[in-house]
């Protein structure tokens, strides 16, 4: 681990420019951001108390330092460039200079210019005029400078605000609708949470907020994955953060099963995974009993826990009933015909007598409570139906983008990202032999989370 470090800090050291600044990649032009991005870094690691103080990092903190004190300055002089009377009560904050401003807090203790003191205030009046308009992000970083430039009264302001336009759930967590990607650093939900956590810490350090912030990015982390080093340091940043120390809790999650408490030092080729807890077993058709269905769970320490219990059966396809949980499917068939006023279609009830050659429309519906990443649905047809689409191919519908595959007795789409909402998906079959068969039921699962998965009930189709 100190190999690494000193590797990482050598790399930095060697990619620094004279100036200060680095680029975005070696032999690249300077780039501001990402010199701010670095030294905000070491400012995490400061205010973690697990940055290594050594002369050749005070280095190049200082160096880079200096180099954006001077682009801020820059920025600020640029207001007036090519207009000398642009009027300076206008908003002029950029998230530049909000970022800069976040990074600089981090070291008070490195000397500051006459000059940038007097441009820190003014934008400070910036905030306080201008903060309401502004996004998550632009208001978690306008918390945080408030709070560190001995403005308590308006970061408590923004905070209170923050609260106001949150939702908390039990099962999520607290986060915020608005909360959502789009093109620009500044907009991506996994860095805006990890700051709105650090706000809250260092500002309120309400335990019971911090932690309702950190159950929705673990909640994010179980259904999608963090793409960027970028956001999964942010989040492990934050994680460490004040709140409930979840890391140290070692009572293990007390689980009754029929009546029986498991033991999993007691099992059988069964290991407690360190540091987690986490562990798994199962039981063979002759040791499951009909108690086992009443299961108790119990958590000693702090924090959170998660598990999932799968209990699998043999059923007749058009005898399961749907299944509620924050993956939802119902499916339905429609009789289709074309009619004078055009076409037509009618449910499909136990009662429709279906002939060879008719058109069938399968509408399923499927909402989901959450963003996901890698989900496969696969709804199965009878063996009386034969699709009138056979060719795969991705398609995009109401913004949403997925594979649909046809296969011998079923269609499956597979959603590489699946927003929050309610989605609709029909395609068409033609009845091409007589009989009284189940059409089976539509399931889905995250390949990503296994244990979130949902199915349709079932349906029975008569053919005459």
């Amino acid at each position: 681990m100190n190999n690494e470090l000193q590797s990482a800090v050598n790399k930095l050291d060697a990619n620094q420019m004279p100036n200060g600044a680095w680029s975005w990649f070696k032999g690249g032009r300077e780039n501001r951001y990402i010199t701010q991005h670095i030294i905000t870094g070491f400012g995490h690691l400061k205010q973690l108390s697990v940055a290594d103080a050594n002369e050749k990092t005070a280095e190049m903190v200082s160096k880079a330092i200096q180099f954006l004190d001077a682009e801020f300055i820059q920025e600020y002089k640029d207001i007036r460039k090519y207009d000398k009377n642009m009027d300076l009560d206008l908003d002029h904050l950029s998230y530049t200079q909000l970022h800069y401003l976040y990074m600089r807090s981090f070291f008070p203790n490195i000397k500051k210019s006459k000059e940038v003191e007097e441009i820190i205030s003014y934008y400070q009046t910036q905030i306080e005029k201008y903060w309401l308009s502004r996004s998550l992000y632009a208001k978690g970083l306008m918390s945080l400078i408030s709070h560190r430039n001995d403005a308590p009264i308006m970061a408590t302001k923004i905070l209170k605000s923050l609260k106001e336009t949150s939702i908390t759930s039990e099962e999520l967590g607290m986060y915020w609708k608005a909360n959502t990607n789009s093109w620009f650093w500044y907009q991506a939900p996994i860095e805006t949470q990890a700051l709105l956590i650090e706000a809250f810490s260092e500002i309120e350090n309400d335990t019971e907020t911090i932690d309702n912030l950190k159950i929705w990015l673990l909640k994010n982390k179980q259904t999608n994955r963090w793409k960027t080093t970028k956001s999964t340091t942010d989040a492990v940043y934050a994680l460490l953060l004040q709140g409930s120390d979840w890391l140290s809790v070692t009572d293990a999650v007390e689980i009754v099963l029929g009546g029986q408490k498991i033991e999993p030092s007691k099992l059988e080729n069964v290991k407690v995974e360190a540091g987690t807890g986490y562990y798994k077993t199962s039981w063979n058709t002759t040791e499951i009993k009909p108690e086992m269905g009443d299961v108790s769970i119990s958590k000693k320490g702090a924090g959170i826990a998660w598990g999932s219990l799968y209990w699998q059966y043999f059923e007749d396809l058009d005898k399961i009933t749907s299944a509620e949980t924050p993956l939802q499917l119902k499916k339905k068939l429609f009789l289709k015909t074309n009619t004078d006023t055009g076409e037509k279609i009618t449910e499909i009830t136990k009662q429709t007598a279906l002939n060879v050659g008719d058109l069938v429309r399968v509408r399923i519906e499927l909402k989901s409570d959450r963003a996901m990443e890698f989900i496969h649905m696969k709804d199965m047809r009878a063996a009386g139906f034969e699709p009138v689409n056979v060719i795969s191919a991705y398609k995009w519908q109401d913004g949403l983008g997925y594979y649909e595959s046809t296969k011998d007795a079923s269609t499956n789409f597979f959603f590489d990202y699946l927003p929050k909402g309610v989605y609709v998906f029909e395609y068409d079959l033609r009845v091409n032999n007589s009989g009284n068969m189940s059409n089976g039921i539509t399931t889905i699962q995250s390949m990503y989370a296994p244990e979130f998965s949902s199915y349709s009930e079932g349906v029975r189709v008569l053919i005459d």
